[in-house]
């Protein structure tokens, strides 16, 4: 008897990913499902050769030595070949499951609980320079009454009499037998007779619980911060599940953020400017003086070094960037206006070298 290759049954390349596979015999046990070709031993025969193919290339190890020495080197391993509905159904329950709804495991032991989200708003400097915060956080924690078992203190759950404990039931459908979650006690194996009157036999109840939090300095938006255990609580005596803080910083009326850096811009006169001087600049840790100087143009930058936002994953800070805007005064006095005429017919007598050469260039545009 030919063997088939297992990659030829499938439909996939011998470099297939796992995710290429699994979607391959999805497909295969779609189509030649017993339960939709009833008394079809044609499809019966290619539901077991696909079940038995892809039992072998999605297991690692089992497709390394198939690849290597084909099905002479799984009989080495103790691999029979396709070991019967039940089996399969037990084994690959995630994919039948998604399909006909049944053969999937159960879990009736403990659970952990889900995780929660908090959206935090915070400001500019605060997440500059951190904060300790208190939040208020409405979750489901274990029932102090019964210690989260949901049965009446004094009592105990039982074993379910309709699954023996198991959390499943078996039924035949066919050749084959179906397992299901037990419909009585909801696949945990266990029902209980007098239930908690605090919780109602949930094991857990709603709570208000006031949490602490350090946000550390130089967060941004979207920056996300756990704290373990301060979720839901988990089911059957499981642990809690986390709390994800998420931050949202506001915008600040003078400062922009680009990383690490913070950028601003700072009005300077003209006459400042053309002189050079001195100027107060604000930043995160209070004002300081920058020198300005000679000649200084609109739109030109100046750097302070390490007066940005800290580095969260790492050591020092960003930087302040300032962009100097020269300052035109709306209003003169009449001293004002005499000395800047002045200024003025001076220049026209006495041009800088720069605007002597752009002079120069204009007039050969139009010559």
């Amino acid at each position: 008897m030919i063997e088939k290759d297992y990659y030829e049954i499938l439909g996939v390349s011998r470099t297939a990913s796992q995710e290429e596979i699994k979607k391959a015999y999805r497909k295969m046990a779609l189509k030649y499902h017993p339960d939709r070709n009833p008394n079809n031993k044609e499809a019966e025969d290619k539901f077991k050769e696909a079940s038995e193919a892809y039992e072998v290339l999605s297991d690692p190890e089992k497709r390394q030595i198939y690849d290597q020495f084909g099905h002479e080197g799984l009989r080495g391993t103790g691999f029979t070949g396709f070991r019967g509905f039940e089996d399969i159904f037990s084994s690959f329950g995630d994919i039948f499951g998604e399909f006909f709804g049944f053969g999937g495991r159960t879990h009736s032991g403990p659970t952990r609980g889900d995780d929660l989200r908090y959206d935090l708003q915070i400001s500019f400097e605060e997440a500059a320079f951190g904060k300790e915060v208190e939040l208020e956080i409405p979750r489901t924690t274990r029932c102090n009454t019964c210690g989260g078992s949901g049965a009446k203190p004094g009592t105990h759950p039982i074993p379910c009499p309709a699954c023996g404990g198991r959390g499943q039931v078996t039924r035949n459908q066919g050749f084959f037998s179906i397992s299901t979650t037990c419909p009585t006690c909801q696949g945990t194996g266990q029902i209980i007779p007098e239930p908690c009157p605090t919780c109602g036999g949930t094991g857990r109840m709603k709570q208000k619980r006031k949490v602490s939090l350090k946000i550390p300095p130089g967060v941004d938006t979207g920056s996300r911060l756990r704290l373990r255990g301060e979720g839901e609580a988990g089911e059957r005596g499981g642990p809690p599940g986390d709390l994800y803080v998420v931050v949202h910083v506001q915008k600040h009326d003078f400062f922009e953020r680009d990383g690490d850096d913070i950028y601003c811009k700072v009005p300077v006169s003209f006459t400042t400017a053309a002189l050079g001087g001195k100027v107060e600049v604000p930043t995160l840790n209070g004002s300081e003086t920058l020198q300005i100087k000679k000649g200084t143009q609109s739109g030109e930058v100046f750097r302070l070094r390490g007066r940005g936002f800290p580095r969260l994953r790492g050591y020092g800070r960003g930087d302040e960037i300032i962009q100097v805007v020269i300052k035109v005064p709306k209003k003169l006095t009449k001293r004002q206006e005499e000395l800047l005429k002045e200024f003025a017919r001076l220049e026209q007598d006495h041009p800088p070298e720069k605007f002597k050469s752009e002079n120069g260039f204009f007039k050969k545009m139009w010559n």
